[in-house]
């Protein structure tokens, strides 16, 4: 219990208090300027009826389809490749470099490669004939090029977590499989894909909800433009806390998304039978 006090006082300070106190901040009109004043429902009610919140919680969903199905795929591409062909820590720790940049620094890089008129990638879409492309200035191509930076930058790291989890298989399984003449196709889905359902019911409720919180990169490159198209909800929230001074109603789409990420969560976790393991 000793050993556990450090973490336990951490976790209340800067875990359990704040979210206790959006909680109640939530029911309130605060605007930082005065004392909280009880609101009751008001801000919850307001917040069904907010065109803003709907449409960034749109747009993050967006994001968060393109973000989790491209990563998930890619990430367990690499993850079997590894697995099956190499295992060289030089190539683990090659993956994993993207991610131990910090976000903010990706997300300027790329935004920097990819402006419309003085990036590099711009420049070689001319050189072969095309023309350039706003990919952060257009509505239809800003939330997927926001989608696929993140990717770069965590798929390496997924693509580990998942390695992990085909480590736990045994090599048995695939010795007996090929014995039987079973093909590299076929062991990927008949023993891989069903071992491997318990990390990658994990790898998906952490991305997912990791995907969902969604800021810097925004903050950095669109700024929740053009025209709303990557006002995301972290965004929004931050708009309206740190910009509009509306702490309550920051405070009450706060806890609509906790409990929009809870119910995705426990959703994903029955869906998957994350607790079931076909080893058994």
């Amino acid at each position: 219990m000793v050993f556990l006090l450090p973490a336990a006082v951490g976790f209340a300070a800067f875990y359990l208090w704040p979210a206790l106190r959006t909680a109640y901040l939530s029911f309130t009109d605060y605007s930082l300027l005065a004392p909280p004043e009880w609101a009751g429902l008001d801000n919850y009610r307001r917040l069904l009826g907010d065109r803003l919140f709907w449409n960034s919680l749109k747009v993050t969903v967006e994001y968060v389809v393109i973000n989790i199905g491209v990563q998930t795929i890619a990430a367990l591409g690499m993850a079997v490749l590894m697995h099956r062909l190499t295992r060289s820590g030089l190539i683990r720790g090659v993956l994993l470099l993207p991610y131990l940049v910090a976000n903010v620094v990706v997300a300027l890089i790329w935004y920097t490669m990819l402006d419309a008129q003085l990036g590099i990638v711009n420049q070689a879409l001319e050189w072969i004939g095309l023309d350039p492309v706003a990919f952060f200035g257009e509505t239809s191509t800003a939330i997927p090029t926001i989608a696929l930076v993140n990717v770069w930058r965590h798929v390496g790291y997924t693509a580990l977590l998942l390695f992990a989890g085909l480590q736990a298989i045994p090599k048995t399984v695939y010795e007996a499989a090929a014995t039987d003449g079973a093909s590299e196709a076929r062991m990927f889905w008949r023993i891989t894909m069903p071992l491997l359902r318990p990390a990658l019911a994990l790898v998906l409720v952490l991305t997912v909800i990791g995907s969902f919180q969604i800021f810097d990169t925004v903050a950095v490159t669109t700024k929740g433009g053009p025209i709303n198209a990557t006002r995301v909800i972290y965004y929004y929230i931050y708009e309206q806390a740190f910009q509009r001074f509306n702490f309550g109603y920051a405070a009450a789409v706060c806890v609509a998304l906790f409990a929009i990420l809870a119910g995705l969560a426990l959703l994903q976790l029955k869906l998957l039978r994350a607790g079931d393991s076909d080893l058994d």
